[in-house]
C-alpha cells in the first residue's frame, strides 16, 4: 500500500470518527476539523466565539499541527489563556492539494497521539 493510500484510508477513519462525534454524522471538510482542534487546544470548551477568534483558533490549530514537522514550537500561553507558538521554519511553497495533503496528515497525526 502507498503512503497516499495509507493516508487516504487513516483520513477516512478519522473524517467519520470526527463527523459522527460532532456533526451528526455530516461530513466535516478539513477547515471545520482543524477549527474544533483550535478550541481543543484553547481548553476553554465550546463556546461562542467572535470572527477574529475564530480565526485565531484556526491559527492555534495550524501551529500546533505543523508543530511536529517543525515549523511551529509553542511559546507561552498569554494571560487569557490563549496559546502562542515561534515559527522556526518558513513552510515551503505548495500547492492547494499539497497544502490539503499536509494539513491532512497532520489532522492525522494529532489525534492518533491523542489516540481518538
Amino acid at each position: 500500500m502507498s503512503i497516499n493510500e495509507k493516508l487516504k484510508q487513516e483520513w477516512t477513519v478519522i473524517q467519520k470518527k470526527i463527523s459522527d462525534t460532532f456533526a451528526d454524522g455530516e461530513l466535516m471538510d478539513v477547515d471545520s476539523i482543524v477549527y474544533l482542534i483550535g478550541v481543543q487546544e484553547l481548553g476553554k470548551g465550546y463556546q461562542k466565539f467572535k470572527k477574529d477568534e475564530k480565526i485565531a483558533l484556526m491559527h492555534i490549530a495550524v501551529c500546533r499541527l505543523l508543530e511536529p514537522f517543525g515549523y511551529y514550537k509553542f511559546d507561552y500561553f498569554d494571560e487569557d489563556g490563549w496559546p502562542h507558538y515561534n515559527l522556526l521554519e518558513n513552510l515551503p511553497f505548495l500547492k492547494g492539494g499539497e497544502q490539503t495533503v499536509l494539513l491532512k496528515q497532520a489532522i492525522v497525526n494529532y489525534f492518533s497521539e491523542k489516540e481518538f
